[in-house]
C-alpha cells in the first residue's frame, strides 16, 4: 500500500496535478449511453421500469405498494438502533440544523422613483429529492447533511430515496436519521433509476423541482443528464483530502486523517503539501503503518497507490498555489496560526483549520454540510446549504408616477434594439393615440 512521496515546484505544479491523476478518472461515454438508456425507459414505463431495474440491480422483487416506507417500517427500524447512537444522531441533528437556520434568507424590497418598489422574494422548492446511497456501508450522516438544509428552508415535499437491501428493507439507521432529519416521504429504490423517477415522475415516485445528494458512477451521471428537468446540487467524483502541514505537524494526525479519506473508495484521493521532507517522510511511515492495520485494505490500496501522494515543497506559499490548482473538496490546515493562513485560500469545499479540526469532525458533527464540490469544481461551487432549496422572484411595483419618470427611458433602450412594440407598451400610458 504504498503512498508517493514526491517534489513539487511552482514550475511543475500542473503537470504534478496532472500526473497525480486527480480529474478525468473514467471514460463516461459508455456511462453516458447506459444511464440515458435507463432513463429513458423510466420515462416511457414508469414503475414497471423501476420495479424491474429494482429487481435486477438490488436484487429484490418489490411492487408499486411495497416502493413506499410505512410509518410501521420507520418505528420498527428506530427500535432496532442503538439508543446511544441515536442519542448521538439527534445531537448531530441539532448542530446540522442550528448551523443551516443561519443560512436562511427572506429577500428584500427597496423603494425607487417617487413610491415605486423592486425587489426579490424567496420561496422555497415545492419539492426536493434526495438521494442517500447503499454501497459498502449506510451513511447515516450524509441523510442528515442533505434532508436538514430542505427542511431548514421549508420544502413542504421532501422525498428520500436510498436501495433496499436484498430483504426489502431499508439500513434502520438510514430510517431512523430520514424521520429525524425531516423526510416527509421515503422510498426504496435507488442508482440512475432513483434519480430518473424523480426527474420525471412515475405512477407512484412524484416528480421533483430539485435532486440532491452523492452516488456512484450512474447515480452522478444520471444527474448530469437530467438537469434542465430538474435542477440538481452539484457534479460530484470521489471524496478528496488535501493537507497542507509544516515541519511541527503531528505526523500521525496527518497520516490518519489521509486515510480518513482514502479508504472512501479506490478512486478517493489524499494528498498532503509540505515545506518539510523530514514530516513528510514521518507522515509517508504512519500511513504505511496504519492502513497495514486497517480493515479496508483492499479500498485503501488501490487509492494509495493511484490517486495520493506526499508532496514536498519548497515552501508553503508553493503549497497555497498547488492548493489553489487542485480546489479540494477538504482541505486541512496543519500549521502555525491556521486561523492566519486560511486568508490564503479561496478555492476549497470546507476548510479544516488546525491540529484538532480533523476532517471528519465535518463529516458527522459540527454543522456545516459535508456536501461538497469534487474535482476542482470548489472553484465555482459551493457546500450544500439552506439556500440551494430556494427559487428566488423578481418583484416591480411601480405607479403612475414613478413610470411616468422612467418610461421615456425604457422606450429609448427598446427602440435602440428594434422592439418597438416594447416600446409602444410604456408609452401607451402616457401617450398613446391608437
Amino acid at each position: 500500500m504504498k503512498c508517493k512521496l514526491i517534489e513539487g515546484s511552482r514550475e511543475n505544479l500542473k503537470s504534478t496535478v496532472e500526473n497525480l491523476g486527480l480529474r478525468g478518472k473514467m471514460d463516461l461515454k459508455p456511462v453516458i449511453d447506459t444511464v440515458q438508456g435507463v432513463i429513458d425507459d423510466i420515462k416511457e414505463n414508469g414503475d414497471e421500469a423501476l420495479l424491474r431495474y429494482t429487481e435486477r440491480f438490488d436484487g429484490v422483487r418489490l411492487t408499486s405498494d411495497t416502493l413506499l416506507v410505512t410509518e410501521e417500517e420507520i418505528k420498527a427500524a428506530i427500535d432496532q438502533i442503538d439508543p446511544e447512537l441515536f442519542e448521538v444522531m439527534k445531537r448531530a441533528e441539532a448542530n446540522i440544523r442550528k448551523f443551516h437556520e443561519q443560512q436562511k434568507e427572506s429577500g428584500f424590497m427597496m423603494d425607487v422613483y417617487s413610491g415605486g418598489k423592486i425587489g426579490v422574494k424567496v420561496r422555497p422548492v415545492t419539492t426536493a429529492g434526495i438521494y442517500v446511497p447503499g454501497g459498502t456501508a449506510p451513511l447515516p450522516s450524509t441523510v442528515l447533511m442533505d434532508v436538514i438544509p430542505a427542511s431548514v428552508a421549508g420544502v413542504k415535499r421532501i422525498v428520500f430515496a436510498t436501495p433496499p437491501r436484498k430483504d426489502g428493507t431499508i439500513a434502520p439507521v438510514i430510517l431512523a436519521a430520514a424521520k429525524i432529519a425531516g423526510a416527509t416521504e421515503i422510498y426504496k429504490m435507488g442508482g440512475a433509476q432513483a434519480i430518473a423517477a424523480m426527474a420525471y415522475g412515475t405512477e407512484t415516485i412524484p416528480r421533483v423541482d430539485k435532486i440532491c445528494g452523492p452516488g456512484n458512477i450512474y447515480v452522478n451521471t444520471a444527474k448530469r443528464l437530467v438537469y434542465g428537468q430538474v435542477d440538481i446540487d452539484m457534479f460530484a467524483g470521489p471524496s478528496e483530502i488535501l493537507i497542507i502541514a509544516d515541519k511541527d505537524a503531528n505526523p500521525e494526525y496527518v497520516a490518519a486523517d489521509m486515510l480518513s479519506q482514502a479508504e472512501h473508495d479506490k478512486l478517493a484521493s489524499a494528498i498532503v503539501l509540505t515545506d518539510s521532507r523530514e514530516l513528510g517522510q514521518k507522515v509517508l511511515e504512519a500511513v504505511d503503518r496504519r492502513s497495514d492495520k486497517a480493515e479496508r485494505k483492499e479500498i485503501l490500496e488501490a487509492s494509495l497507490a493511484n490517486y495520493c501522494a506526499i508532496i514536498v515543497c519548497d515552501s508553503l506559499d508553493t503549497a497555497v498555489s498547488f492548493s489553489e490548482e487542485i480546489a479540494p473538496e477538504h482541505l486541512e490546515l496543519c500549521v502555525k496560526d491556521p486561523e492566519d493562513f486560511s486568508s490564503k485560500i479561496n478555492n476549497c469545499g470546507a476548510m479544516f483549520l488546525g491540529e484538532y479540526s480533523p476532517e471528519p469532525l465535518g463529516d458527522y458533527f459540527a454543522g456545516p454540510n459535508h456536501t461538497l464540490p469534487t474535482s476542482g469544481t470548489a472553484r465555482f461551487f459551493s457546500p450544500l446549504n439552506t439556500g440551494d432549496f430556494y427559487k428566488k422572484m423578481s418583484v416591480i411595483n411601480y405607479n403612475r408616477e414613478s413610470l411616468e419618470q422612467v418610461y421615456r427611458d425604457v422606450g429609448l433602450f427598446a427602440d435602440s434594439e428594434g422592439l418597438t412594440c416594447h416600446a409602444a407598451a410604456v408609452r401607451a400610458r402616457f401617450e398613446d393615440d391608437q
